[in-house]
């Protein structure tokens, strides 16, 4: 009786390496599955950049490569599948477009998990942030609003405009009630 085994870390036929690799074959959905609803209730569009893969969580972004050509695409998983044996994931007819699988139908493909956590600007130096003195003089705008002194002025024209208008007296001859 002869029995093979899988290489340990090779990622042969579908199985996850220690590094959390996969190698294996891709197959992509045909324009005319477009609008129908994926296992992530979905709707399935031939323009996003999505995936059915068997064991990743929903909305797991993956990054698949294609050795032959050197191109990868990140896709999210939305479906589960293949179903087909052999096949360790169905990308989306865009997907297939950007790795250049179009015209295979099948392609062996390397699958890992993308780093979601990008760091745009890592400084090796540390930076130093200058002392800054934050002190105002006495007469700074700053300490009174502006509002305050229109308010104010507001206020004193009121009081002038009531001071010169005189107290209005009943007129002669009539009765005041």
């Amino acid at each position: 009786m002869l029995f093979i085994a899988p290489p340990l870390f090779g990622g042969g036929w579908g199985e996850v390496s220690a590094q959390g690799l996969q190698r294996g074959k891709a197959s992509f959905y045909a324009k005319r599955f477009h609008g129908r609803k994926t296992a992530s209730g979905e709707r399935l569009h031939p323009d996003s950049l999505t995936c059915a893969h068997r064991s990743y969580p929903f909305g797991t972004l993956l990054r698949v490569y294609n050795p032959v050509n050197g191109r990868s695409v990140n896709v999210r998983v939305t479906d589960r599948g293949p179903y087909v044996r052999g096949r360790i994931i169905d990308l989306s007819w865009r997907a297939a477009k950007e790795l250049d699988i179009i015209g295979q139908g099948i392609a062996t493909v390397f699958v890992s998990k993308a780093n979601t956590f990008v760091v745009p600007f890592l400084p090796t130096d540390e930076i130093e942030i200058p002392d800054l003195e934050l002190e105002t003089n006495d007469g700074a705008p700053a300490l009174h609003p502006l509002w305050k002194d229109m308010k104010d002025d507001q206020m004193q024209e009121q009081q002038k405009t009531q001071s010169k208008t005189p107290a209005k007296t009943p007129k002669k001859g009539k009765k005041v009630k």
